[in-house]
C-alpha cells in the first residue's frame, strides 16, 4: 500500500472535503480517501501507484490548488501489531 499526502489550498468546508474526495474516488482507484479543510491536508491510500501528475490535474479541475505532494509505503497496524514486533525480537 502506499500513503500519498497532500496539501491543498483552498478548502474552507466539511462541503470541499466531499468536493476533493468524490474528483479522487471518480479518477482512481483507491482504497481510502480522506480530506481535512482545518489541517488543508488530503490522505490517499492505494494499493498502486498514481500518476502524480494526473492526481494533480483532478484536484486543479475542482478549483483547488496542491501545494505539495508526498509518498511513503503504509503498513496496516492492527490492535496487536506492536506486541508482535516485541515478542519477535
Amino acid at each position: 500500500m502506499i500513503q500519498y499526502t497532500l496539501s491543498i489550498e483552498g478548502m474552507q468546508c466539511g462541503m470541499c472535503e466531499s468536493h476533493i474526495n468524490d474528483a479522487i474516488r471518480n479518477a482512481f482507484p483507491v482504497k481510502k480517501v480522506e480530506s481535512s479543510h482545518k489541517k488543508k491536508q488530503t490522505t490517499i491510500l492505494s494499493e498502486k501507484e498514481l500518476d502524480e501528475s494526473a492526481l494533480r490535474a483532478v484536484i486543479d479541475r475542482t478549483g483547488y490548488q496542491v501545494l505539495s505532494l508526498s509518498k511513503a509505503p503504509f503498513e496496516k497496524k492492527g490492535l496487536f501489531s506492536s506486541f508482535r514486533k516485541s515478542r519477535r525480537g
